[in-house]
């Protein structure tokens, strides 16, 4: 039986990219978007090691630095909306109405009122200061607990 350091000795690439394929099941397993960056840098690192000769602890080194390299990188670079889940559930029937168009039942009193879209009647707060008549077309911007955020459409 063969020695796993002669394995990575025989055959750095494979060792490497046997790693990023590794790593990059887990992520589509867990989902996170945070195990994509380690297996890029292992990616990176496989053809290191086979171009560049790279023993089983400088590639170590390498992998780690790139690992931390790429996240921070992302971290910095990429938007955050990519680092968030979405939060458009689709099963959460309130957030799902952030943009959708409907109409003032009653004129509201302050910033407080009611409103009607997609079949239901909603309680409803004024992002604005304008004052919103019965019948008023409203947008939803927003969601507060079981209260919608809209403005005059």
């Amino acid at each position: 039986m063969p020695d796993p350091y002669q394995l990575y000795l025989a055959h750095p690439f494979w060792v490497w990219i046997a790693l990023a394929a590794a790593i990059l099941a887990l992520e589509v397993a867990t989902g996170s978007g945070w195990l994509l960056w380690p297996a890029a840098a292992a990616a990176v690192v496989a053809l290191a090691a086979t171009y560049a000769g790279l023993d089983l602890s400088q590639a170590a080194l390498v992998f780690a630095l790139l690992t931390i390299s790429f996240v921070l990188l992302a971290r910095r670079y990429l938007p955050k909306s990519l680092f968030q889940h979405a939060g458009h559930d689709i099963n959460d029937n309130i957030a799902r109405l952030v943009g959708h168009h409907g109409r003032v039942v009653g004129a509201f009193q302050g910033r407080s009122g009611r409103v009607f879209i997609d079949g239901k009647e909603w309680a409803a707060e004024l992002d604005e200061a304008e004052a919103l008549e019965a019948g008023a077309r409203v947008e939803v911007t927003g969601v507060s607990g079981a209260c919608l955020r809209v403005r005059g459409a």
